[in-house]
């Protein structure tokens, strides 16, 4: 036999819902009966205007510069592999450098070094492998 299930008497108000989901991914002002624990170094973007710029370029810029560091694992591989003719070897090799360059300009347009484009990804680790040295 199969039991009914008692309807919930005490269920909680629909803005009661919205209220705590908007406060637990930061998008309204925490009550004064919340308490923020955070666990580690969580970083916000900041939301002046003059920041806000900066923060975009870093977010395209990492993700430009992690699809480079893909293309150019990519072909090395195709290169160690024979894959490639000398020509297209040259073309390839030279369009990273320039994408480089590139980049380079970039972030010291912004006021940004390579480090600040490597994302902490916790436990995982950085985002591009870190130099040595």
């Amino acid at each position: 036999m199969a039991e009914q299930a008692e309807p919930h008497t005490h269920a909680p108000d629909l803005q009661d819902v919205a209220q705590a989901a908007a406060r637990a991914f930061d998008l309204a002002p925490a009550g004064p009966d919340d308490r923020v624990r955070r666990s580690g170094p969580a970083q916000r973007l900041e939301t002046d205007a003059d920041s806000v710029e900066r923060d975009l370029v870093k977010l395209v810029l990492t993700i430009v510069e992690l699809l480079r560091q893909l293309m150019e694992r990519t072909a090395l591989h195709r290169v160690d592999q024979g894959d490639l003719r000398e020509d297209q070897e040259e073309r390839i090799g030279m369009t990273l450098m320039i994408l480089q360059d590139r980049m380079s300009e970039l972030c010291e347009r912004y006021d940004l070094t390579m480090e600040d484009l490597n994302l902490d990804l916790g436990p995982l680790g950085s985002l591009f492998p870190r130099d040595s040295g």
